[in-house]
């Protein structure tokens, strides 16, 4: 169910707005699977209530109320960041340092923030949230994803949702993050506590449901009951999987009708048939609702010095792919879809028109949204304008800021 009432960054946009001199036009339709990106030239968009209401060459843009020069800059759909953890407090930047020094990453500094989260208060919460949206938003990310996982008791996990629910409309209960402390024992009375009370404060602020299913974590018995008691009381199904070596999450994810599986840096082949079993074929409701498409984080693999998901791999066996930037405060702790594309494009083997489109398309693709991602008629007028003449730069010129306007629901929003 979707959460009652989210607040969002900006409001809808009353009147008309035009937005000429577009360069380059990325819209992403009809048909983007593969990451094929639908460009026009030399265009013009017009904003009508917040919404796309007509696309086409420059010269025949209709009059507006208002105007927006791109100064021949390139206009993309703004980007959907499907996994993403905001809801935290404190800081793990040693445990960083100690990564970068030689030593591995197990998941285990989740706890940290789990005693760190509990102890804060809500505004405190609240301004995290606030802080790194308005951060993504400043890069081009117009619709994000928010998971809680950082409280571990029935009142923190629903207050983190709540809070995450002012924020965006995908709020993710993750619940099943790892098993705290006080349960290290007890894991069957942990994986009882999240099917039963937890499930049940939570499931009013919550879209989806995941799972980190994975060694140290939970195992794909408890996965599947948790994920199980989700679909029952009516969330969507996600899965962290398979993240730190070979395992049963993605497999999983495809046998519960998962939206996403998320990681997906160990695959084995089979894991890569079952994914190309449940791939998107247009970008149209009926296809994205029977997709499981594979989530990957790049930035977790840059700030742990693990092996990278093999993008191309899955791209040339036809699975839909997504990029996130897995923000957290320990394992990425970044909100820059541009710098996972630049990660996604040189480490992972993709183009960058494939990465782009993963990082916006695909990114709806996986949250099972027709309304955000891409630039047509109705959908929703989420979108950045570059200081670029073409999409290319985005991975041509890692690291430079060249969002230079971004518009949410037809809103110009804060320049960066």
């Amino acid at each position: 169910m979707r959460p009652d009432g989210p607040a969002r960054p900006s409001t809808r946009s009353t009147g008309s707005l035009l937005v000429d001199n577009i360069g380059e036009l990325v819209t992403n339709t009809p048909d983007g699977a593969g990451g094929q990106l639908s460009l026009r030239r030399n265009a013009a968009l017009l904003v009508e209530d917040g919404e796309v209401a007509w696309i086409g060459p420059a010269r025949y843009a209709p009059a507006a109320d208002r105007r927006i020069d791109a100064e021949g800059g390139a206009v993309l759909p703004g980007f959907v960041d499907s996994h993403a953890h905001l809801v935290f407090a404190g800081d793990r930047a040693a445990e960083f340092a100690a990564r970068m020094a030689g030593e591995p990453y197990t998941g285990g500094g989740i706890r940290t923030t789990v005693g760190a989260t509990r102890a804060a208060s809500d505004d405190e919460l609240r301004a995290t949230v606030r802080r790194l949206r308005d951060e993504a938003m400043r890069q081009g990310t117009t619709t994000i994803e928010i998971k809680s996982g950082y409280g571990l008791t029935v009142a923190d996990e629903a207050r983190s949702l709540r809070i995450a629910a002012e924020f965006t409309e995908d709020t993710t209960f993750l619940g099943a993050h790892v098993v705290p402390a006080e349960y290290a024992d007890r894991p069957d009375d942990y994986v009882g506590l999240v099917c039963g009370p937890m499930l049940a404060a939570a499931a009013p602020h919550a879209r989806w449901i995941d799972v980190f299913c994975e060694r140290g974590a939970f195992d794909v018995d408890h996965a599947r009951a948790i994920l199980a008691c989700g679909q029952a009381v009516g969330l969507g199904v996600r899965v962290h999987a398979n993240q730190l070596g070979p395992g049963p999450g993605v497999q999983l994810g495809v046998e519960l009708g998962a939206a996403s599986v998320d990681h997906c840096t160990h695959l084995t082949d089979a894991d890569i048939d079952a994914l190309a079993s449940h791939r998107v074929g247009c970008m149209c409701p009926e296809g994205l609702h029977t997709t499981t498409v594979a989530t990957l984080l790049p930035g977790a693999e840059f700030s742990t010095r693990s092996p990278y998901p093999d993008a191309r791999r899955l791209l040339d066996a036809g699975v839909t792919v997504a990029l996130a930037t897995d923000c957290n405060p320990g394992s990425s702790y970044t909100s820059s879809m541009p710098f996972c594309i630049a990660l996604a494009v040189r480490e992972m083997r993709m183009t960058p028109a494939e990465a782009v489109w993963a990082a916006t398309a695909g990114g709806a693709a996986a949250l099972r949204r027709t309304d955000v991602g891409r630039l047509a008629r109705g959908a929703r007028a989420d979108l950045m304008i570059l200081d670029a003449p073409s999409h290319l730069h985005l991975a041509y010129r890692p690291g430079v800021p060249l969002i230079r306007q971004v518009l949410h629901n037809g809103v110009p929003q804060c320049r960066p």
